[in-house]
């Protein structure tokens, strides 16, 4: 089938061809520009009912696609925007691992672009940056992906977005994670079912709303087995290893310290093993220490670190795949998704 109508149908001058788009094609047809484009150059399988708007109002508007445009639509490949902050983050590691398998499975680009700070102005800018830059679609670790959920600014950039590790459903993005309550109350129950009974908790950045579902797991936790929550217990931490360290020192430090202690991520676990370490502790005999994520310092530090896994890898595939997909059917217009996926306590010597 010949995709573009003869125009011989109605006269037009050559001004006036020149004069309508493929944006215009979409608009008169009530589609996206990309299902212009697939049914023009047959790049993806399109309803009859759509083609059949799509390829009147081409007859219509008298539209006549220019060869080297059809050319660089056909070969646009789906680009997708990663904001970082840390380059040393072991999460950061394995969301480009994943994010990297699944756009060369499906022939598509990922870029990234640094944000030095945690304002929502500089995250705006740089995902501003990426779409600017090509993206047409965003992958956002957190804590971005909260924080620029619902900013009208990031609604306005009209590109798809995904959320990764994400303690909830989000209205404007989908979402791909595990459900870090019940995680973080599986890996609670763990310590008081070996006995221990004072578990103290180091709090993750307040920034995340995985931080508030880990703590509500570990309550939850200290609630089925009969206990009260202490305040004294809990430490402030922003999952860095330097605040694990202070917090671990506070937890130890007490009148009467806790016999384990639980971290929101292992980078934080690391540094309460410091912690105790320098105070002549043996672990687990003295404090037990678990963690959360199974980052590679979860088997590099001693003893090795009882954690929770979570395939990071594997969740930032299946963003990619759902950023891909809604980059190549933009016309289905898919509500936002959400999916938890599996997690692992892993039991190793530091508990």
């Amino acid at each position: 089938m010949d995709p573009i109508m003869p125009a011989t149908k109605r006269p037009r001058s050559r001004r006036s061809g020149q004069s309508i788009t493929i944006q215009s094609v979409a608009d008169h047809a009530g589609v996206s520009p990309m299902t212009v484009s697939h049914v023009l150059n047959g790049t993806k399988s399109v309803r009859e009912s759509t083609k059949a708007a799509v390829l009147q109002s081409v007859e219509v508007l008298g539209y006549v696609p220019n060869a080297a445009a059809r050319s660089l639509a056909s070969a646009r490949s789906p680009r997708i925007g990663i904001v970082y902050r840390n380059a040393q983050n072991a999460f950061l590691s394995a969301m480009l691992v994943g994010a990297l398998n699944a756009a060369a499975r499906a022939g598509a680009q990922i870029i990234i672009r640094k944000c030095d700070d945690l304002a929502a102005a500089s995250a705006v800018e740089a995902v501003g940056a990426l779409v600017r830059s090509g993206a047409t679609a965003i992958l956002l670790a957190p804590p971005y992906n909260e924080m620029l959920s619902g900013n009208p600014a990031i609604a306005a950039l009209g590109v798809p977005m995904a959320a990764l590790a994400c303690g909830r459903a989000l209205e404007d993005m989908d979402v791909v994670g595990i459900d870090e309550r019940a995680a973080a109350c599986d890996m609670t129950l763990h310590l008081l079912d070996r006995g221990y009974r004072r578990v103290g908790f180091v709090m993750g950045a307040a920034t995340h709303s995985a931080s508030k579902a880990r703590f509500e797991g570990y309550g939850a936790a200290l609630a089925q087995r009969g206990l009260a929550l202490d305040p004294a217990l809990v430490a402030p931490g922003d999952f860095t290893f330097e605040s694990g360290l202070s917090a671990g020192a506070a937890l130890l430090d007490l009148p009467q310290p806790p016999d384990a202690i639980f971290a929101s991520n292992d980078d934080m676990a690391a540094g309460v093993i410091l912690a105790a370490h320098r105070r002549g502790l043996r672990i687990p005999q003295d404090v037990a220490i678990a963690g959360f994520d199974d980052a590679p310092i979860a088997v590099k530090i001693w003893p090795p670190l009882t954690t929770i896994r979570q395939h990071v890898d594997v969740m930032a595939a299946q963003a990619t795949d759902w950023l891909v997909e809604r980059h190549r059917d933009s016309d289905a217009a898919l509500p936002p998704r959400a999916h938890w996926h599996g997690y692992e306590l892993v039991m190793r010597e530091s508990t």
